[in-house]
C-alpha cells in the first residue's frame, strides 16, 4: 500500500475517535458544571478539559475566563482549533475523500454525512439548544463508522491502519483523561470519600463508558484504585490502556514489514507490562509518573507507525 494511501486511513481513524472522545469528556463536564460548585470550582473542571488536549495556549488567545460557554465553543465549533469536534470530523472526511477508492460506500457516506450534518447542527444551533444530544449524536455517528467500518471493508490493510489509528488514540485519550481527573481530586488521606467525589469517579466512569462495566466487574463500591485499574489493567474493558494497545499490537502486527521490527517489539512489551502489571505496582511507582511513562511509550509507537509507513511528518 502506499505510504499516502496508509497515512489518509490512518488519520481518518484518529479523527473519528478523537471527535468521539471530546464529546465524551465534554458532556460529563457539563453535566458535572450542573452540580452545586463554585465558580472557582467551575474554571478549574473546564480548564482541566482543555489541558487533557494540551490546548491552554491556543485558549488563553481567544479567551479570557474558563466558562462552560467559552469552553464547548472552543473544544465543539471552533475551526481554528484543530482538536475541536467540527475540525476533526472535517480532518476525518478529508482523509477518507483521498482514499476514497479503499473504503466502501457505506464507510464514505458514513463519515461524509457526518461532517455535512454536524455543521448544519452547528449552524441550527443544536450545541447552545441541547448539548448533550449535540454530543450524544457526536458518539452515535462514531459508533456507526467503526461499526459500518469493520462490517463492511475487507480484512486487509486499508482496514489495519483505520484500527491502528483508532486505537492508538484512544490510548493517549484514556491515559490524559485518568491523568487529568485523578490530578484534578483533591487527597483524601483518610480514604473517607463524600458525595462529590463519589460523583467525581461516575462521571469519569461514564466518560469512557464504563460505569456498567465497573458495577459488573467489581460488584462494590467505586473506589480510585479500583477505577484506575479498570482503565489502565483490565482487557474486559474496551477503552482500558490494555484492550487498546492489544488491538494496536493486533492491527501492526498484520501489517508489519522489515522496517516495523523495532515499532512492534516496544508494541509487544508495552502489551505485556500492562497484561502482566498490578494496580499495586503502578500506584507504588505513582499514577502520574506512570501515567506519563505510558503517554511517552505510545506515542514513540505512534512515531514509529509514522516512520515505518506513513507520510513523514514535516518538522
Amino acid at each position: 500500500m502506499l505510504s499516502r494511501t496508509a497515512d489518509s486511513l490512518f488519520w481518518m481513524g484518529r479523527y473519528t475517535e478523537r471527535a468521539e472522545n471530546t464529546a465524551r469528556m465534554l458532556d460529563v463536564n457539563t453535566q458535572m458544571s450542573l452540580l452545586p460548585q463554585t465558580d472557582e470550582q467551575t474554571a478549574v473542571a473546564w480548564k482541566a478539559m482543555v489541558s487533557i488536549s494540551e490546548l491552554e495556549t491556543a485558549y488563553v488567545k481567544k479567551h479570557t475566563a474558563y466558562d462552560t460557554d467559552s469552553v464547548l465553543n472552543f473544544m465543539a465549533r471552533d475551526v481554528d482549533n484543530s482538536s475541536s469536534i467540527i475540525s476533526c470530523l472535517r480532518s476525518a472526511r478529508e482523509n477518507a475523500r483521498a482514499v476514497r477508492g479503499s473504503l466502501t460506500t457505506e464507510v464514505w457516506e458514513t463519515v461524509n454525512t457526518t461532517w455535512l450534518e454536524a455543521q448544519k447542527m452547528l449552524d441550527q444551533g443544536a450545541l447552545e439548544r441541547d448539548p448533550s444530544a449535540f454530543f450524544e449524536w457526536v458518539k452515535f455517528r462514531s459508533h456507526l463508522t467503526r461499526g459500518v467500518t469493520v462490517g463492511t471493508m475487507l480484512r486487509d490493510e486499508a482496514l489495519f491502519f483505520i484500527r491502528m489509528g483508532t486505537f492508538l488514540e484512544r490510548a493517549d485519550n484514556t491515559a490524559r483523561l485518568l491523568d487529568v481527573k485523578f490530578y484534578a481530586l483533591p487527597d483524601n488521606d483518610d480514604g473517607d470519600f463524600g458525595p462529590r467525589d463519589f460523583y467525581h469517579w461516575t462521571a469519569l466512569l461514564r466518560s469512557v463508558s464504563g460505569f456498567e462495566v465497573y458495577r459488573k466487574t467489581y460488584r462494590d463500591v467505586i473506589t480510585p484504585e479500583r477505577v484506575a485499574e479498570l482503565l489502565i489493567l483490565r482487557s474486559e474493558m474496551p477503552r482500558s490502556l490494555l484492550a487498546c494497545v492489544s488491538e494496536v499490537e493486533v492491527n501492526l502486527r498484520e501489517v508489519a514489514n522489515a522496517r516495523s521490527n523495532a515499532t512492534l517489539r516496544e508494541a509487544g512489551k508495552l502489551k505485556a507490562d500492562l497484561a502482566f502489571g498490578t494496580i499495586e505496582e503502578i500506584l507504588e511507582l505513582g499514577l502520574h509518573a506512570y501515567l506519563q511513562r505510558f503517554l511517552d511509550r505510545i506515542n514513540n509507537i505512534a512515531s514509529g507507525v509514522s516512520r515505518d509507513f506513513l507520510v513523514p511528518l514535516v518538522v
